[in-house]
């Protein structure tokens, strides 16, 4: 075990610190692609369970790294957690997703939301992070982890996942201040959510606005990211020092404003090259991934190369490697072995490599 006073190595990076490889992890690496959480799923089939039991939490969340070494470890659970807390109850079908009945579309019921109060509403979180925390010491970073207020209104509203958005759009378009009364709830939600993460024991928060993606520019300057922003700002104002990582799918369109979220890093998606990415966003916003999930369906030399294409092009301050998406549920899990491998030793490969 690293001594107490050392900084785990994925924090120096969240911090912008200079190192001789960025540190590794990956989304969704607790999860269906590695046989021991497959095993479990089929002992526990209820997602809920698994995500709100604290000692099934803390075990999935452990398989990788256990298996792997990552430099971060991420709380298992779900973006949509808080929501009974605050009183959208939901439910998690196994292959069809989260189920909210009867969703949020009136004036009403965006009235009749209550404040969050974690610690009755989410216990839980408190202790599966505080025991993380103990388990992993300083040989990596927790990683805590919400939803962003437009993914969270677009659940609520589409009652489920959705191809074209057609419900949440349909209100913005129509009765925006319906919405804004909804989001402006939501991140205030959010921000508690947050806060009490970081006290729990996350040295880091990542905020997924997975479908802001599908939003145009203007459409993301309206009711995307002002609720990031407002969440980033309720946390800067009592935690100022703990990192916020913002990923958004599909988010080449508008990945210059990501940044104008307050977030200290902006997690990149695969369809944006990294050295773009770099200019666009600016020196002073650090980077995470950004390597396309299905490159570890390659070969280790493919994979190896990638990786150190994608190292090369970031460089050495504020980048921390992952994927540009969670890691898919047939990948091999020899692959993602290599992939811990080899950007552990990134540092020496890229010198043979040069």
């Amino acid at each position: 075990m690293a001594g107490s006073t050392q900084i785990p190595y994925l924090l120096r990076a969240a911090r912008g610190e200079v190192l001789s490889r960025p540190p590794v992890w990956m989304m969704r690496q607790a999860g269906r692609y590695m046989k021991a959480y497959r095993d479990l799923r089929d002992k526990y089939p209820s997602f809920r369970d698994r995500s709100e039991n604290v000692d099934l939490a803390v075990e999935i969340s452990l398989q990788p790294f256990r298996a792997f070494q990552p430099d971060g470890v991420i709380l298992f659970s779900d973006i949509l957690t808080p929501l009974p807390g605050i009183g959208i109850p939901f439910d998690i079908v196994e292959s069809r997703g989260p189920v909210i009945d009867p969703p949020v579309r009136s004036l009403e019921q965006v009235k009749n939301l209550k404040p969050l109060e974690p610690e009755s509403d989410l216990p839980f979180i408190r202790e599966i992070l505080q025991i993380l925390r103990k388990e992993v010491g300083n040989q990596a970073t927790v990683l805590g982890f919400v939803g962003a207020p437009w993914t969270l209104a677009a659940y609520a509203i589409e009652g489920k996942s959705s191809k074209d958005y057609t419900i949440i759009k349909s209100m913005a378009f129509t009765d925006p201040s319906l919405l804004h009364e909804f989001l402006g709830k939501l991140a205030d939600a959010i921000a508690i959510y947050v806060r009490y993460q970081i006290d729990s024991g996350a040295q880091v928060v990542q905020m997924f606005d997975s479908w802001a993606g599908q939003l145009s520019p203007q459409d993301y300057e309206t009711f995307a990211m002002p609720y990031q922003r407002r969440v980033v700002e309720q946390v800067k104002a009592t935690h100022p020092d703990t990192p916020m990582i913002l990923y958004i799918n599909g988010s080449a369109g508008i990945l210059d404003r990501m940044s104008q979220s307050g977030v200290d890093i902006v997690s990149v998606d695969w369809t944006v090259d990294m050295a773009e990415a770099r200019k666009r966003l600016g020196e002073n916003i650090g980077v995470q991934g950004n390597i396309d999930p299905c490159v570890l369906y390659g070969s280790q030399d493919f994979i190896r190369d990638r990786i150190l294409d994608t190292i090369r092009k970031a460089g050495k301050k504020g980048h921390i490697l992952n994927l540009g998406h969670g890691v898919l549920p047939t990948t091999p899990e020899e692959n993602v072995a290599f992939f811990f491998e080899t950007a552990k030793q990134a540092d020496k490969l890229l010198t043979v490599h040069a």
